[in-house]
């Protein structure tokens, strides 16, 4: 089953990085987040990843046809006045990797549409490029399977990160405490699985995916949600990047599933 990847946008909200380089390309403890979220589908046997790249969508190619580079040691022999490269521990990841260029200003449906011929008429997995987690894909695959919807979306209990109020009509307050996992809202964090029945939906690049395609799906009654319980976290803006790093560098990564 292929994994479809939203990385095209600007990730303005995190300019301060993403002036310079596409947002999936931010790196983590030395790797682009890119490479973190697909390291997890891998670890649970998905290895095939269709890439809506689109701002600075050559430097996420270029990437990737560096792998070796990035992951193993060189040596470059220019002795004998040629450019000998000898390629040591060398280390590659068993992906197929479709990057596709779906364009500057394309939404996100107009770029899911975009790869439609790369996924064919199979299910898929759907997420985004900047957020990373340790769902459970079996288990979120086996729901949407169970359920037979054209969708299936993970959600999260988004906490709130300030104390909590509790108040009556006239506004007197009846008590303020700590934040706790449950004072959230559930959110859509990515992690998705479709039917291709989806591209029907969509009708063309001026098209949010999140907009007209998921209401009609909610209005049919298409869309159902899987309750994430684990961890998972969005980078879009600086602090979010630098929380992961310290997970990171801690040794604290929930998200790293692999060795």
């Amino acid at each position: 089953m292929k994994v479809v990847i939203l990385a095209g946008g600007y990730g303005t909200r995190i300019s301060e990085e993403s002036v310079s380089k596409p947002k999936p390309m931010i790196e983590i403890g030395g790797m682009p987040i890119l490479w973190h979220i697909m390291k997890g589908y891998a670890q649970q046997g998905f290895n095939e990843f269709i890439v809506c790249a689109g701002y600075k969508q050559h430097m996420i190619k270029e990437w990737f046809a560096d792998y070796f580079l990035h992951t193993s040691d060189i040596t470059f022999d220019f002795r004998k006045g040629n450019n000998d490269m000898i390629v040591h521990n060398k280390h590659i990841e068993p992906w197929m990797v479709t990057i596709v260029d779906t364009g500057l200003e394309t939404m996100t449906g107009g770029r899911i549409k975009r790869v439609q011929e790369f996924i064919g008429n199979e299910t898929f997995m759907l997420t985004y490029g900047d957020a990373v987690g340790n769902i459970e894909i079996s288990k979120l695959l086996n729901f949407h399977r169970k359920h037979g919807k054209i969708g299936t979306i993970s959600m999260y209990s988004y906490a709130q990160n300030k104390g909590v109020i509790e108040a009556d009509d006239n506004g007197i307050i009846k008590a303020f405490r700590e934040k706790s996992d449950f004072d959230g809202d559930l959110i859509n964090i990515g992690f998705m699985v479709f039917e291709p029945m989806i591209f029907n939906y969509i009708e063309g690049d001026a098209t949010v995916f999140e907009q007209a395609p998921i209401n009609k799906l909610v209005s049919e009654k298409q869309l159902i949600g899987y309750v994430h319980k684990g961890f998972w976290q969005c980078m879009d803006t600086l602090r979010e990047k630098q929380s992961l790093e310290k997970k990171w560098a801690s040794g604290n990564a929930l998200w790293k599933i692999w060795n």
